[in-house]
């Protein structure tokens, strides 16, 4: 069954990707990004002539005005909701004595509050609706191998996960689901790294650089060394394709895309058992699937 579908950061990267292979899936797609009709114009003219049902929508997730007026457009034109894709993140590289608290703030805005501000924006209808599909894209750095500088981001994302879990608990009574896709590194095939922040604080930098000169770049290199050849982006947008198109009640808690096999599957395993265990243990584990009906 055809849904519609709104995607936060989709100018580029896994939002882009996950746009058109769900548009070209036949659902109807909200391709939302910043500036439509500025920086990400051309972005916007690329959906625009890709086959299916591909629309564009202004959409700055720091912005409650902005993700109020996308929601309300999505509803006005299609006349429902039926899923959302948190997507959108910024990538910071660096050591994190160097950021200021004024860039983790902003961070933590962009790649955290962002999806609360969606959340509170859309699921007034979708528990209205009694359905809903909440698909966050979060990150295998959240439990799995981590390299340095790269710390402020990764603790985002680790809040982004938990607000996630959260999240799950607390709408599957409203018979809203929800998936965690894990992306883990990929080398090639988004703009993370080319568009990444840097810290403003370069005193310090300049201090690291004593120590570590060279380390990002280093850093890098190794992780493109094992990252396997036949290494595939486009695998997150199937991922996610698959996940929508799942019958409700059987979409899994989580799907790993992690081709360098930094080891998130397996602590994330024990962890998401030992959530379930712990909430048949407290009487809670009907909040493990979303209610029908």
């Amino acid at each position: 069954m055809s849904k519609v579908v709104l995607i936060s950061g989709a100018s580029s990267g896994f939002g882009a990707l996950t746009a058109r292979a769900l548009a070209d899936t036949g659902h109807t797609v909200y391709a939302g990004m910043r500036d439509v009709g500025g920086r990400n114009a051309p972005a916007a003219a690329e959906a625009a002539g890709h086959p299916g049902d591909l629309r564009t929508v202004e959409l700055d997730v720091s912005s409650d005005s902005s993700v109020g007026q996308a929601v309300q457009t999505v509803l006005d034109q299609a006349g429902r909701l039926d899923v959302l894709v948190h997507n959108a993140g910024h990538m910071v590289t660096g050591p994190a004595e160097a950021f200021t608290p004024e860039q983790l703030a902003a961070l933590y805005d962009t790649n955290v509050l962002g999806a609360h501000r969606i959340n509170r924006a859309a699921l007034p209808h979708m528990r209205a609706a009694g359905d809903g599909l909440l698909v966050w894209v979060g990150s295998s750095s959240t439990r799995g191998g981590t390299p340095p500088y790269l710390t402020p981001y990764f603790a985002a994302k680790a809040g982004m996960d938990a607000l996630a879990a959260g999240y799950a608990l607390e709408v599957a009574r409203f018979g809203i689901e929800s998936t965690i896709i894990v992306p883990g590194s990929f080398t090639s095939g988004t703009n993370h790294y080319a568009h990444s922040g840097h810290p403003d604080d370069t005193a310090i930098v300049r201090e690291y650089e004593t120590r570590y000169a060279g380390l990002l770049e280093d850093v890098g290199k190794r992780m493109a060394e094992i990252e396997p050849p036949d290494a595939d982006v486009s695998e997150v947008a199937r991922a996610i394709v698959t996940v929508i198109g799942t019958p409700k009640g059987k979409r899994p808690f989580r799907v790993h895309i992690t081709p360098t096999d930094d080891g998130a599957s397996v602590v994330n395993a024990v962890a998401d058992h030992m959530r379930v265990e712990f909430l048949r243990r407290i009487g809670l584990d009907d909040l493990l699937r979303p209610a029908h009906g």
